[in-house]
């Protein structure tokens, strides 16, 4: 198997796996994205020179569209991620999360009203938005190329994303994490939507923009 597809699963597993122990079982309290952003910070340092540490699929469909990727990676990626964070969530709800320890950090399910749509789609477009256009100039622009911050930039913007927006939309900015939320149990399917349209949509316009002020 692909070197790069191998790194995506990995990478994606993990940053899944954290996410649904720390934050949708709540076994990291206040600290989760804390948690979550440390994953991903080393993860992305971890993988970053093999497959580009993407980890998540508006991430591998925002570099596409920016031209920097090919074509033919696009499913093999965009499954890799996925599958990793299917299997994320049923290691962490019937290998972690499993006897006592599933008594004492009872999952509270995310249950959103029509009164919290817009709300939810704007955290969601807004934050993957930020999200890619910082990958997309810290991470693939020549004027930023063989820095050594990029990881800790886009971990950062992870974090200032729980932080700021958890509470109103599980700060998801990710397809293969809003699947493994759902198949925890922290979402319902039929709201995934909720996730998955402004994050394709953000990670498409800061293609856009990104390719604009690149110049």
């Amino acid at each position: 198997m692909n070197a790069k597809i191998i790194t995506e699963f990995i990478g994606t597993f993990f940053l899944c796996l954290t996410i649904c122990t720390a934050a949708a079982f709540g076994v990291a309290g206040d600290f989760a994205p804390f948690a979550i952003a440390g994953t991903l910070m080393v993860m992305i340092y971890a993988g970053g020179h093999i497959s580009g540490a993407h980890y998540n699929p508006a991430v591998t469909v925002s570099i596409w569209l920016r031209g920097t990727f090919d074509r033919s990676d696009l499913t093999p990626y965009i499954l890799s991620q996925m599958t990793a964070g299917a299997i994320a969530a049923l290691v962490t709800a019937n290998v972690i999360i499993t006897g006592t320890i599933a008594d004492e950090f009872n999952m509270q399910m995310f249950d959103p009203n029509s009164n919290q749509t817009i709300s939810i789609l704007a955290s969601e477009f807004l934050f993957t938005f930020v999200l890619v256009y910082v990958i997309l100039n810290v991470a693939t622009s020549e004027s930023t190329e063989g820095n050594g911050y990029y990881g800790a930039a886009i971990a950062s913007v992870v974090l200032a994303g729980a932080l700021t927006v958890g509470q109103i939309s599980l700060a998801s900015f990710n397809p293969a994490v809003t699947l493994s939320l759902s198949i925890a149990g922290k979402m319902a399917y039929a709201d995934m939507w909720l996730h998955l349209v402004p994050q394709l949509l953000g990670g498409c316009a800061a293609s856009y923009a990104f390719l604009y002020t690149d110049g």
